[in-house]
């Protein structure tokens, strides 16, 4: 069992800046590659970006390639989401994701994921 909690999301103007971290319960977080992934009102929940057990493999989407920056520091047990010059459509609640080694590819779509956090709201203002 794995335990998420995010935390560090709020109210941003265009242009900003914040760090979502996502702390885990469990001693074998080191053993789960992590996801962040993102829901914005009357849309499905749309993959961000992940991570390796490792941290040496990361994923981006698109939509958030050279702006957004994840890593992980397996010693707190947390993962973490840098935003960089967050645009209103970065507008969502972010979700932390866990799933286990074994699956293949380290990042997938988020019914291969085994745990979630309760999310976090991302509000950014034009």
């Amino acid at each position: 069992q794995v335990q998420l909690v995010e935390s560090g999301g709020g109210l941003v103007q265009a242009g900003g800046s914040l760090r979502l971290s996502c702390a885990a319960s469990g001693r074998t977080f080191s053993s789960y590659s992590m996801g962040w992934f993102r829901q914005a009102p009357g849309k499905e929940r749309e993959f961000v970006s992940a991570i390796s057990w490792s941290g040496g493999r990361i994923y981006y989407a698109d939509s958030v390639k050279g702006r957004f920056t994840i890593s992980r520091d397996n010693a707190k047990n947390t993962v973490y989401l840098q935003m960089n010059s967050l645009k209103p459509e970065d507008t969502a609640v972010y979700y932390c994701a866990a799933r286990p080694q074994g699956r293949g590819s380290f990042y997938g779509p988020a019914i291969t994921y085994d745990y979630w956090g309760q999310g976090t709201q991302v509000t950014v203002s034009s």
